[in-house]
């Protein structure tokens, strides 16, 4: 998902069905009785075991049948496809009878009711159920469907009809699952009166399919992610023009009412969606999701427990009804248990997260941001945290078949990754994140700049009261007290370190350092880095991320980092996670270095005490130190490796040595590479890596504003200067002093290569 991890829950493989419905019935109490008709036919309806009774008819009796019931020739086409379809048959010939089904299915057949015409949805309905049945039994059925433009949209005509709906969603999900090139939503007809006629559950299950059709493609291709490729698809797309996800995108926010509809979907409660359903209905709706077999395994637990718990309770059918043919007189005869609608509603909040979370990394990023803000998701989200986004679950209703506590695949823990992206998206760079906090702790940000006699950020006093989280805790304190009590080896903690993270991007903010810092922030990412000993190198390198952030320019901060690691034993646990992956831990190293700059250039007795006690910034100041770092920074990245993840090790080491520049130190710092390289038996390896290096920076970041304003922000230092010292280290003129060529001697000499053709 992760991903932007793929769309958590979309596409799920569809292979399992007959076992999972039969498991699925076996959770309500086993199978089906006998004498009960409605059960059979609903068994006969998930399972498909009564079709096999159809082909007994004879191919005479089908054909008047037909003749009376005008059924368009599908039994008899039913009964060819059933003969086409054992192993060894004619597959062009079953092909042939598909085609005539969608054409059927294309073809609206009707009836006449009076003078009013009328499509007959039940036509539809069994064609689109022995159409999806088909593409799950017969491989290549899906892509040859997927190949027909015009039949895939006139598939969304289709989800007018709440009869037609699920099965039709069901259908384009997986159609669209294979499709090679995306559909265009703005070709659907009357896109916006379609999605706005829908009811809410309609909505929710719409999503699964707008998270295949607003997510840009991914080919699967690892050079795909290098940033040489990006570039390249970028200069691409802007000849091309918007991409087809990104004009599903605009098409979507041109609909009244549809990021509203969204946001209300994803706070109400699981008591506001229970509408007039009826139990036939509810349990349809639950039948979409059973070929999902993890949304299926916790279906069978929770069905299981509350059968258990009501079986003490069952009352006895009235005199003269059979028990055999009769629903449970229990609760679930009139709705479904509980706990399977806080699963339901948990697979419904997934889907429209995803959604939102893509919404708001798109073009139109800051459009849905103030319709986000307006239509108050955050508080909505922060009511929902503790009874179901991070609700107490037995861990029997956690742990699923063949899978363990931490997996990331049940339903419970995906709602909560998506959540957490949702978060990250929605606080990254932007004044809108002091939306998750609550009033109190805006006063207490306000309260820190007064005491610390420093300007009150700008967008706090900006922030709109009436739309921040209510209750005795923001969204964000949340995060941070489930945070500290997360398990070693929860996957959520790469997620949850994110997700703070991004509060703290952009311009430092030393309110922001201190708000969280106060509630022990730093202390828990060091216990984690330095006593738990965390093997995990994504969740290493996410709490490197934040630590970096926490203690960039702020004093306080450093104080409470030499109290913490308070003896070289800490210290050298603390430096061998450092040491073990730059890639890593660089941008905490990147934050350390600035900061010492910052100090060595402040004339204060606070900060003098830091300088002078801190083992991290006393480690950091030494020369050695920074040529190691710088050393391996250069030689861990090439131009064809370079990727949005490892690019940061080319900032880092452009940050050491802009500082030595300032220092009038370049030179020494160039040579001292040179010696280095020299030292390891390879003379022009580093330095000609560094200046394809610096080459290809200049292409991609003097053509990105974004990425330089993040530069620019998360240094303090000038993105003209920037530029200015790679230019200064790019000049070709040998007698130079700062330019890399003067210290590449000519026989070493590489730098003209054309790494875009590699």
């Amino acid at each position: 998902m992760a991903a932007a991890p793929a769309a958590a829950g979309a596409g799920a493989s569809r292979g399992r069905q007959s076992a999972a419905t039969a498991a699925a019935w076996g959770g309500w109490g086993g199978r089906p009785r006998p004498g009960n008709i409605l059960l059979q036919l609903r068994q006969g309806q998930l399972t498909g075991r009564g079709l096999v009774r159809a082909v007994q008819f004879t191919e005479t009796f089908l054909t008047e049948r037909d003749k009376l019931s005008k059924w368009s020739g599908i039994p008899q086409l039913l009964l060819k496809l059933h003969a086409t379809s054992h192993l060894h048959s004619d597959f062009i010939e079953c092909q042939n009878i598909l085609k005539l089904l969608v054409e059927i299915l294309m073809r609206p057949t009707i009836s006449i009711r009076g003078q009013k015409l009328k499509m007959s949805d039940e036509m539809s309905k069994d064609c689109l159920s022995i159409l999806y049945n088909t593409c799950v039994c017969t491989e290549g059925v899906t892509k040859r469907l997927a190949e027909k433009n015009d039949f895939v949209i006139f598939l969304f005509t289709l989800m007018t009809s709440k009869k037609t709906f699920l099965q039709t969603a069901t259908l384009i999900e997986d159609i669209l699952g294979v499709k090679k090139e995306m559909i265009r939503l703005d070709e659907v007809p009357n896109l916006s009166s379609l999605v706005s006629n829908f009811d809410q559950q309609q909505l929710a299950n719409f999503c699964r399919i707008l998270a295949v059709t607003i997510s840009e493609m991914d080919t699967g291709n690892d050079d795909k992610h290098t940033l040489l490729a990006k570039n390249a698809q970028q200069k691409k797309s802007l000849s091309l023009g918007p991409s087809a996800a990104e004009i599903n995108q605009a098409a979507l926010l041109s609909i009244p009412g549809f990021v509203e509809r969204l946001c209300k979907l994803a706070t109400r409660k699981v008591s506001e969606s229970t509408g007039t359903a009826s139990f036939l209905q509810e349990l349809e709706e639950w039948y979409t999701w059973l070929d999902n077999a993890l949304v299926l395994d916790a279906l069978m637990r929770v069905a299981s427990e509350e059968s258990e718990h009501s079986q003490a309770s069952t009352v006895s059918p009235p005199v003269g009804t059979s028990g055999d043919n009769a629903l449970p007189h229990t609760s679930a005869r009139t709705q479904l248990p509980q706990s399977m609608k806080i699963m339901h509603e948990i697979m419904y909040k997934l889907e429209v997260l995803y959604v939102l979370c893509v919404l708001l990394m798109g073009r139109q990023r800051n459009q849905v941001h103030r319709m986000i803000a307006e239509f108050k998701l955050i508080p909505g989200l922060n009511n929902l945290f503790d009874k179901l986004i991070w609700r107490k679950h037995s861990a029997s209703a956690l742990v699923l078949h063949g899978h363990n506590q931490n997996c990331d695949c049940s339903p419970d823990i995906t709602l909560k990754i998506q959540f957490l992206r949702l978060l990250q998206s929605f606080s990254d760079h932007h004044e809108n994140k002091y939306l998750l906090l609550n009033n109190q702790e805006l006063n207490e940000l306000s309260a820190i700049s007064l005491k610390a006699n420093i300007p009150e950020v700008e967008a706090v006093l900006n922030t709109d009261r009436s739309l921040v989280c209510d209750g005795k805790r923001g969204l964000l304190t949340r995060l941070l007290q489930v945070m500290k009590k997360e398990p070693a080896e929860s996957s959520f903690r790469f997620w949850q370190a994110r997700a703070v993270e991004s509060f703290l991007r952009g311009t430092t903010s030393y309110a922001d350092q201190m708000f969280l810092l106060k509630r022990g922030l730093l202390e828990h990412i060091l216990y984690c880095i330095v006593d738990s000993e965390c093997k995990s190198r994504d969740v290493l390198q996410s709490y490197f991320d934040l630590l970096g952030e926490l203690m960039k320019f702020n004093v306080d901060a450093f104080k409470r980092f030499n109290k913490y690691i308070n003896t070289d034993a800490k210290f050298q646990v603390f430096l061998k996670q450092i040491n073990s992956s730059l890639v890593d831990s660089n941008m905490l190293v990147r934050c350390v270095t600035l900061s010492l700059d910052r100090f060595e250039n402040q004339v204060d007795m606070k900060v003098a005490e830091v300088l002078s006690e801190c083992r991290l910034l006393a480690y950091i100041s030494q020369v050695p130190t920074q040529m190691s770092f710088l050393f391996r920074l250069i030689n861990i990245i090439h131009v064809q490796t370079l990727t949005q993840e490892n690019v940061s090790c080319l900032n880092t080491s452009l940050v050491i040595l802009m500082l030595a520049r300032r220092k009038e130190r370049l030179p020494l710092y160039l040579r001292l590479l040179q010696r280095m390289e020299h030292s390891k038996k390879y003379p022009g390896f580093l330095l000609n890596n560094f200046h394809n290096l610096l080459r290809f920076w200049q292409q991609h970041y003097l053509h990105k504003d974004k990425d330089s304003t993040c530069l620019e922000n998360s240094s303090c230092i000038s993105f003209s200067y920037w530029k200015e010292t790679v230019s200064i280290l790019l000049n070709p003129d040998r007698q130079s002093p700062s330019a890399l060529v003067s210290y590449i001697e000519e026989p070493y000499m590489d730098i003209d290569r054309d790494f875009t053709e590699e």
